[in-house]
C-alpha cells in the first residue's frame, strides 16, 4: 500500500472534505507497515474498500416552527462498513454537520467499533439542524421529520443510531417514538434510550467513565497515580459531565470546562457540588459556562479553549480539531503528561506529532472514548435478551472492554524503547480485525 497515494486519489474524488481526509491519512499513517504484511489485502483492493463508505443516504428534512413558519434542513446517515456487525453510530444535530465531517467520524467509528470486542460495524449521521435555542415541540418535530426519511435505512439487525453532539436522551426518545409508529415494531433500533423503553443503566456515563477507566489503565504503565492530579476537561455537555464526575470520584483536581462560546478556570477545582449547578445549568436550563464564573466569582475566557491553562492531564472533550499544535506545546510546556481523548479526533495531525515526540501518555478518541458505543452495544444485547442488567453490571463489563481496548492497544502499539505509541496501537488493532472479516467475507 501507498498511503499517499491512496489519500491522493480519495481527495481527487471527494474533493473539499478536509476532515474525512484528516481521519483517513492518520489512519493509513500508522497501519502501512502492518498492512504490507499482508500481500493478499492488495489483491482484493481492501484499503480502498475501507475508506469509502459502503452508501450514504442524503435528504431535506421539512419541519414547522412555533410560529408556524416552513424550515428546511439537510440530514444524512453514512453507513461505511458493517464487515463485523450492523452499522452503528451517533447522529450529530449541529450547524457545523456537513457530509466531511459525518465521513470522518464514520471512519473512525468503524475501527472504535471493532476494539470495543462487540460485533458492531460502523455508520454515522446528523444534521445541520441545531438545538440550541429550540422549544421542545420544535425539536420533537425536526426529529420525527428527520426519522420520517431515514426509518426505511436502519433497523435493529442493519444500523443502530445512537446519540451524539446536540443528541441527548430527549432527541433519541423523540426519534425512537417516531421510528416506532413508522416501522410498526418494537426493538432495539436506537440506542441512548430511556430506561422505561429499552435503555440501558450507565449509558449516559458510559463515555466520560470509559475515558477515565482507560486513562487509569495508562497511568499504571508509568505507576501514577491518578489522586491530586490536576486536570482540564473541555466541553460540558453529557461526556465533559461525566469524566468530571468520575475524576472528582477518584480524587483529581478538575480545573477547567468549557462550551463553544468560552472556557471556566477555577483553581480550587470543580467539586461536586459545582458539578451538580453544572448538571442543572447545561442539562435543564441549556445555559453557558460563564454563568458558573458569575456564580463561584472564577476565570471565564470568552472564545478561547483552556489549553493554557496549567495541568498534569488534559481531557479534551468537546469536538474535532480544538487541540492544535500551539495548544500542545502550551499544555507540554506546562508540563502535562497524559492526554486522554473524549471527543472524536480533538487533536490535529500536528498536535498528535507533538504529543507522540514528547512521548507523553496519549490516548486517541477511537480508544479512549469508545466507553460510550461500548455501552450502547450492551444496550443492544439487553434488548436483545429482554433483559435489563444492573448498574454494577454493565460499569463492570465497561471497565472489562476499556482494559480489553488498553491491552490491544499496547500489544499493537509497544515500540522498542517501551514507550506505547496508543495512536499505532488502536489503529492497527481495530484496522486488522475488519480487514480479516472482509476478507473471509469476499469481494463485496
Amino acid at each position: 500500500m501507498n498511503a499517499q497515494k491512496v489519500i491522493s486519489d480519495l481527495k481527487r474524488r471527494f474533493p473539499n472534505e478536509p476532515e474525512y481526509h484528516q481521519a483517513v491519512a492518520e489512519v493509513l499513517s500508522t497501519i502501512e507497515e502492518a498492512y504490507n504484511e499482508h500481500p493478499e489485502f492488495d489483491r482484493y483492493n481492501l484499503i480502498e474498500r475501507l475508506c469509502i463508505p459502503d452508501r450514504i443516504f442524503s435528504f431535506r428534512v421539512t419541519w414547522v416552527d412555533d410560529k408556524g413558519q416552513v424550515q428546511t434542513n439537510m440530514g444524512y446517515r453514512i453507513q461505511h462498513n458493517n464487515a463485523i456487525g450492523p452499522y452503528k453510530g451517533g447522529i450529530r444535530f449541529h450547524s457545523s454537520v456537513n457530509l466531511s465531517i459525518l465521513k470522518f467520524l464514520a471512519f473512525e467509528q468503524t475501527f472504535k467499533n471493532s476494539l470495543t470486542t462487540l460485533p458492531m460495524g460502523g455508520g454515522k449521521g446528523g444534521s445541520d439542524f441545531s438545538p440550541r435555542g429550540k422549544s421542545d415541540g420544535e425539536i420533537m418535530r425536526f426529529c420525527q421529520a428527520f426519522v420520517a426519511e431515514l426509518w426505511r435505512h436502519i433497523g435493529p439487525q442493519t444500523d443502530v443510531p445512537a446519540g451524539d453532539i446536540g443528541v441527548g436522551g430527549r432527541e433519541v426518545g423523540y426519534m425512537y417514538g417516531m421510528y416506532k409508529k413508522m416501522a410498526r415494531e418494537n426493538t432495539g433500533t436506537f440506542t441512548g434510550k430511556g430506561l422505561e423503553f429499552g435503555g440501558s443503566l450507565i449509558r449516559p456515563e458510559a463515555t466520560g467513565y470509559g475515558n477515565v477507566y482507560f486513562l487509569l489503565e495508562m497511568l499504571k504503565t508509568r505507576n501514577i497515580d491518578i489522586k491530586g492530579k490536576v486536570v482540564a476537561v473541555s466541553g460540558a455537555g453529557n461526556v465533559a459531565q461525566y469524566t468530571v464526575e468520575k475524576l472528582i470520584s477518584l480524587g483529581a483536581k478538575v480545573i477547567t470546562m468549557s462550551d463553544s462560546d468560552g472556557y471556566i478556570y477555577d483553581p480550587d477545582g470543580i467539586d461536586a457540588e459545582k458539578l451538580a449547578y453544572i448538571f442543572e445549568l447545561k442539562n435543564i436550563y441549556r445555559g453557558r459556562i460563564r454563568e458558573y464564573a458569575e456564580k463561584y466569582g472564577c476565570k471565564y475566557v470568552a472564545g478561547a479553549r483552556p489549553w493554557n491553562e496549567k495541568c498534569d492531564i488534559a481531557m479534551p472533550s468537546a469536538t474535532q480539531n480544538e487541540i492544535d499544535g500551539d495548544d500542545a506545546r502550551a499544555l507540554l510546556a506546562n508540563g502535562c503528561f497524559a492526554v486522554s481523548e473524549g471527543a472524536n479526533m480533538p487533536s490535529t495531525p500536528e498536535a498528535i506529532e507533538e504529543f507522540l515526540k514528547a512521548k507523553i501518555l496519549y490516548a486517541p478518541g477511537k480508544a479512549a472514548n469508545a466507553g460510550g458505543v461500548s455501552v450502547s452495544g450492551l444496550e443492544m444485547t439487553q434488548n436483545s435478551i429482554k433483559l435489563s442488567w444492573t448498574k454494577e453490571e454493565v460499569d463492570a463489563r465497561l471497565k472489562q472492554i476499556m482494559f480489553d481496548i488498553h491491552t490491544q492497544c499496547v500489544k499493537y502499539g509497544k515500540q522498542p524503547d517501551g514507550y506505547v505509541n496508543y495512536v499505532k496501537g488502536a489503529n492497527v488493532a481495530g484496522f486488522m480485525k475488519v480487514a480479516k472479516a472482509m476478507m473471509a467475507q469476499g469481494i463485496l
